[in-house]
């Protein structure tokens, strides 16, 4: 099993931006479709943007299109999520997962029930 760490997060003021990395670890995340979701306090876990493994195809959540943009670099076994125009309401912990790759091939989506795990997770605070 592919193990991916987030980094990235910290305190942004509104309006500003930010850069999310997922790196594997132990094995190559080159093969796989990835997803980034994110969860507030007392909110469930929603779906942020997802990737193929050859990058032809994203996805994005109805939050954030229009202000993220995902990416990867399978060279250096990591995934991307940068957000701008960021708002207080994008406050929350974010995490990076595989998706099995039938949702992005058949849904062009991926769905919070397609991970079976999860890591620790990256805080991103927008606040002034």
């Amino acid at each position: 099993q592919v193990q991916l760490v987030e980094s990235g997060g910290g305190l942004v003021q509104p309006g500003g931006s930010l850069r999310l990395s997922c790196a594997a670890s132990g094995s190559t995340l080159g093969d796989s479709d990835i997803g980034w979701f994110r969860q507030a306090p007392g909110q469930e876990r929603e779906d942020v943007a997802c990737i193929t493994s050859d990058s032809r195809n994203t996805h994005f959540g109805d939050s954030v299109r229009g202000r993220a943009a995902i990416s990867r670099d399978n060279a250096k076994n990591t995934v991307y999520l940068h957000m701008s125009s960021l708002k207080p309401e994008d406050t929350a912990a974010y995490f990076c997962a595989v998706i099995p790759k039938t949702f992005m091939a058949f849904m062009g989506a991926c769905p919070v029930h397609a991970v079976d795990h999860w890591g620790q997770g990256t805080q991103v605070t927008v606040s002034s």
